[in-house]
C-alpha cells in the first residue's frame, strides 16, 4: 500500500462536471443532475483500499444523516480495473450494496474525473456549496486503520457549517490513504 496525500484544490474552485456510469444502477448520471442545492460531497475511493474500509461504515452513517439535510453524496472510482480487477464496476456494485450505500457508485474507467478534480487518492473528499464551489477538501478524520474507530467529524463538521449558513472550518487537512491506480 502506498501512503500519499490528497492535492487540497483551491478553495472556491468550480466543480468539473462529469457524466458517468452508475455502477448500482446501470444508469449515466452527471453532477448537473446529482448535485443538491445545499452541498455536494464528491469522495474519490475504492473496493481495496484499508483506508477506504477503516471509515465506510461511518461514511454510510454520516451520508445517510446529511442526506436527509438536503446534501448528495457522490462516490467516484478511478482506479485502473485492468490491473485492480476488485475495483471494477461489477465488484462496486456488489461493495456498495453489502455495505449498504445510499449514493451513487460511479465508475471512471478513463480516470479523467480524478484528474480534472486532482484527486491523489482514496478516500479523498471535496465538498461543494450550491453553487458547485469547493467549500471543504481533505480528510474525513483524523484516524487511521488501526488508530481507533473512524469518526467522521471533520467532513461533518464542515457539512454542519454549510447547513446552518456558517463558515466552514478553515483548517482543513489533506486525506491521507492509497493513491490512486493510474493506468
Amino acid at each position: 500500500m502506498s501512503l500519499v496525500q490528497s492535492n487540497m484544490m483551491a478553495l472556491g474552485t468550480k466543480a468539473p462536471d462529469f457524466t458517468l456510469p452508475d455502477t448500482v444502477t446501470g444508469k449515466v448520471m452527471s453532477l448537473s443532475k446529482l448535485k443538491s442545492n445545499t452541498a455536494t460531497v464528491i469522495a474519490f475511493i475504492c473496493n481495496h483500499c484499508p483506508f477506504v474500509h477503516h471509515i465506510n461504515e461511518k461514511l454510510v452513517e454520516v451520508a445517510n444523516e446529511y442526506q436527509a439535510k438536503g446534501i448528495n453524496f457522490i462516490a467516484i472510482s478511478s482506479n485502473d480495473a485492468e490491473y485492480y480487477p476488485q475495483d471494477g464496476p461489477e465488484m462496486m456494485k456488489r461493495v456498495a450494496q453489502n455495505e449498504g450505500y445510499s449514493f451513487p457508485y460511479l465508475y471512471d474507467e478513463t480516470q479523467k474525473v480524478a484528474n480534472a478534480y486532482q484527486a491523489e487518492c482514496t478516500p479523498d473528499f471535496f465538498v461543494f456549496d450550491a453553487d458547485l464551489k469547493l467549500a471543504y477538501r481533505g480528510r474525513f478524520d483524523e484516524t487511521r486503520p488501526g488508530m481507533g474507530r473512524a469518526t467522521g467529524k471533520e467532513l461533518s463538521a464542515a457539512l454542519a457549517a454549510m447547513i446552518e449558513n456558517k463558515e466552514v472550518p478553515s483548517d482543513q487537512r489533506p486525506s491521507i490513504g492509497s493513491s490512486i491506480k493510474w493506468k
